[in-house]
């Protein structure tokens, strides 16, 4: 009964993460419309992916001060936090008209999704025995790409308005805070609620050096994780427009390699970090994505069947990852103050992303589409080298532990 319970939550934070993340992408997969109906710039369209990125970092900076997650029961403040999320994607999807008042409620989207995903990982957390925690990790990860994801398979499935887009997203994400509030509990292998705050540690944990080097993987991880999920899709048409394929499809294009391709890569590398090891199967992902930047260039104009195995195969590994620096961070931080490990990290990695997606549209205007994801190749490789020095910090223990070995 004890690991039927366990399964049917860690089941159900992956719906709510499913659900509750499909607003993410939700102004990104109409973007195109949105320049065409609004008379706006590629540029100026940025800020309604890089405005979400942003709430979400300062939605997070503040719940890691306050300690939000271990202070408050996490089922109520994911369902909270998703419900407001919602919220804020219903009112741009009814009743808005330019682009001023979309970024601000697209930020509000972001800060309160900031209580959606680190909150989801905690209790996946504390619902997930340590030798299994890669696996529960990985399920989490790929319910966060699907849900991600699924705003380009809604506006793929049919010319579909975008506020029709925008209201469906918003519409599940409202069920993911149904489903949180009235279905979703802590588990028994995580401290929950009452911890004093101590936004100290959101620094502190940095001078060890096994998180350290875990939150320097995962930054490498996210200089191109939501850069490449924000402008595959003008990659696809500028080197679709006039080669072998169509761009009528883009969208579900990019749900395929992004969704399907992040799910399986998810798993796949939760999996293999409970197999074989955290540091070597996220340095493997990184460098699988790695070498797909790196051959993103030849596959501009490739035939749509190489060029779709191309971008699973890069979707996958791309997100592969990213379970297992969570699940690292929390095996080696302070039970009392997981959760504020979990958000300081993702605020940080999240500004990243700011970064690198303000910057590939300008490097693409500089040296074109073809070559603009070559910009997130150094997050990789500095990523590849954390987990390098990782494995051998964790090899060196073992030593010392066990000579033997």
């Amino acid at each position: 009964m004890h690991f039927e319970r366990l399964n049917r939550q860690q089941a159900l934070i992956a719906v709510v993460q499913v659900l509750g993340l499909a607003v993410w992408f939700s102004a990104s997969a109409v973007g195109p419309t949105l320049q065409h109906e609004w008379g706006i710039s590629p540029v100026a369209g940025v800020w309604l992916t890089a405005s979400v990125q942003i709430g979400f970092v300062i939605g997070a900076v503040t719940s890691s001060l306050l300690s939000l997650a271990d202070r408050f029961p996490p089922q109520l403040l994911l369902g909270t936090c998703a419900a407001g999320a919602a919220v804020a994607t219903g009112i741009l999807a009814g009743f808005v008209d330019a682009l001023a008042p979309a970024i601000g409620l697209r930020f509000l989207t972001g800060a309160f999704l900031a209580g959606v995903y680190p909150v989801g990982m905690k209790l996946m957390a504390s619902w997930s025995p340590p030798a299994l925690r890669g696996k529960a990790f990985g399920i989490l990860i790929g319910a966060l790409t699907l849900g991600s994801a699924a705003p380009h398979l809604i506006s793929g499935l049919g010319d579909l308005a975008w506020r029709n887009v925008m209201a469906a997203a918003a519409a599940l994400a409202a069920a993911g805070a149904l489903t949180a509030v009235l279905a979703i509990r802590p588990g028994p292998f995580g401290g929950t609620g009452s911890a004093e705050p101590n936004p100290r540690y959101a620094l502190a944990m940095f001078k060890e050096q096994r998180l350290r080097l875990a939150n320097i993987g995962y930054f490498g991880h996210m200089w191109e994780l939501y850069a490449l999920w924000t402008w595959l899709p003008m990659y696809l048409l500028a080197g679709q427009a006039d080669g072998p394929g169509k761009t009528s499809d883009a969208g579900l294009t990019v749900f395929v390699a992004m969704g399907v391709g992040g799910v399986a890569g998810a798993l796949l590398g939760g999996w293999a970090a409970d197999r074989w090891g955290r540091p070597r199967s996220a340095a493997l992902a990184l460098a699988v994505s790695g070498a797909c930047c790196y051959l993103s260039p030849l596959m501009f104009r490739a035939e749509r069947a190489p060029l779709l195995v191309f971008l699973v195969v890069w979707g996958a590994a791309v997100i592969a990852d990213s379970g297992v620096f969570s699940t690292s961070l929390s095996e080696n931080a302070d039970p009392r103050y997981v959760g504020t490990a979990l958000t300081a990290q993702t605020a940080i990695g999240f500004l990243l992303t700011v970064v690198t997606i303000q910057f590939v549209p300008l490097f693409a205007a500089a040296v074109g589409w073809q070559y603009a994801f070559l910009l997130l190749l150094p997050g990789p490789v500095v990523g590849v080298l954390a987990m390098h020095r990782l494995a051998r910090q964790e090899l060196d223990t073992a030593l010392v532990v066990d000579p033997i070995r």
